[in-house]
Protein backbone atom coordinates (compact mmCIF):
# COMPACT_ATOMS: atom_id res chain seq x y z
CA UNK A 1 0.00 0.00 0.00
CA UNK A 2 2.57 1.98 0.71
CA UNK A 3 4.53 1.83 -2.30
CA UNK A 4 1.84 2.22 -4.11
CA UNK A 5 0.97 5.58 -2.61
CA UNK A 6 4.65 6.33 -3.08
CA UNK A 7 4.90 5.67 -6.69
CA UNK A 8 1.50 7.35 -7.48
CA UNK A 9 2.39 10.79 -5.80
CA UNK A 10 5.78 9.99 -8.15
CA UNK A 11 4.12 9.74 -11.33
CA UNK A 12 1.38 12.86 -10.14
CA UNK A 13 4.63 14.91 -9.56
CA UNK A 14 6.19 13.54 -13.21
CA UNK A 15 2.67 14.27 -14.77
CA UNK A 16 2.54 17.80 -13.76
CA UNK A 17 6.15 18.47 -14.45
CA UNK A 18 5.44 17.47 -18.12
CA UNK A 19 2.15 19.27 -18.63
CA UNK A 20 3.52 22.77 -16.73
CA UNK A 21 6.57 22.92 -18.96
CA UNK A 22 6.78 25.12 -21.16
CA UNK A 23 6.41 23.35 -24.98
CA UNK A 24 9.27 26.08 -26.21
CA UNK A 25 12.01 28.21 -24.30
CA UNK A 26 12.20 31.51 -25.99
CA UNK A 27 14.40 34.80 -24.87
CA UNK A 28 13.45 37.82 -24.49
CA UNK A 29 16.59 39.46 -25.58
CA UNK A 30 19.26 38.59 -28.31
CA UNK A 31 22.73 37.67 -26.49
CA UNK A 32 25.36 39.16 -28.07
CA UNK A 33 29.07 39.74 -26.97
CA UNK A 34 28.92 43.08 -25.24
CA UNK A 35 26.89 41.05 -22.51
CA UNK A 36 30.12 38.96 -21.69
CA UNK A 37 32.34 42.05 -21.18
CA UNK A 38 33.70 42.52 -17.42
CA UNK A 39 32.39 45.77 -16.57
CA UNK A 40 28.83 44.55 -17.69
CA UNK A 41 28.98 41.98 -15.45
CA UNK A 42 29.95 44.68 -12.36
CA UNK A 43 26.77 46.92 -14.05
CA UNK A 44 24.57 43.77 -13.66
CA UNK A 45 25.43 43.80 -9.75
CA UNK A 46 25.83 47.81 -9.17
CA UNK A 47 22.20 48.71 -11.19
CA UNK A 48 19.97 47.27 -8.47
CA UNK A 49 21.64 49.42 -5.59
CA UNK A 50 21.70 52.80 -8.18
CA UNK A 51 17.73 52.00 -8.76
CA UNK A 52 16.91 51.42 -4.99
CA UNK A 53 18.56 54.34 -4.32
CA UNK A 54 16.83 56.53 -6.93
CA UNK A 55 13.26 55.39 -5.95
CA UNK A 56 13.84 54.89 -1.74
CA UNK A 57 16.37 57.79 -1.33
CA UNK A 58 16.58 60.38 -3.91
CA UNK A 59 12.43 60.86 -5.17
CA UNK A 60 11.68 61.31 -1.49
CA UNK A 61 14.05 63.97 -1.30
CA UNK A 62 13.13 65.45 -4.37
CA UNK A 63 9.40 65.48 -3.68
CA UNK A 64 10.38 67.27 -0.21
CA UNK A 65 11.95 70.01 -1.80
CA UNK A 66 9.88 70.58 -5.01
CA UNK A 67 6.84 71.52 -2.59
CA UNK A 68 5.40 75.06 -3.55
CA UNK A 69 5.83 75.92 -0.15
CA UNK A 70 9.44 75.25 0.18
CA UNK A 71 11.52 75.82 -3.49
CA UNK A 72 12.28 79.11 -2.33
CA UNK A 73 13.63 77.78 1.07
CA UNK A 74 15.94 75.21 -1.01
CA UNK A 75 16.51 76.53 -4.49
CA UNK A 76 14.70 74.32 -6.45
CA UNK A 77 13.19 75.62 -9.95
CA UNK A 78 11.03 73.57 -11.95
CA UNK A 79 11.73 71.30 -14.81
CA UNK A 80 10.63 72.14 -18.56
CA UNK A 81 8.27 69.70 -18.96
CA UNK A 82 9.41 67.61 -22.64
CA UNK A 83 6.07 66.89 -23.38
CA UNK A 84 5.10 70.60 -23.63
CA UNK A 85 5.01 72.87 -26.28
CA UNK A 86 5.85 75.98 -24.43
CA UNK A 87 9.05 74.91 -22.05
CA UNK A 88 9.28 76.49 -18.60
CA UNK A 89 11.34 79.89 -19.28
CA UNK A 90 12.94 80.07 -15.69
CA UNK A 91 10.05 82.89 -14.60
CA UNK A 92 9.00 83.16 -10.86
CA UNK A 93 5.35 82.10 -10.28
CA UNK A 94 3.30 84.79 -8.33
CA UNK A 95 2.91 81.51 -5.44
CA UNK A 96 5.28 83.53 -2.89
Amino acid sequence: MKKALCGLGLGLGLMIAVVGAPASAEVHDAYDDSQSHPLRLVAYLIHPIGFATEWLIMRPIHFAVSQPQLERVFGHVPHEDPFSSDPYRGEESDQY
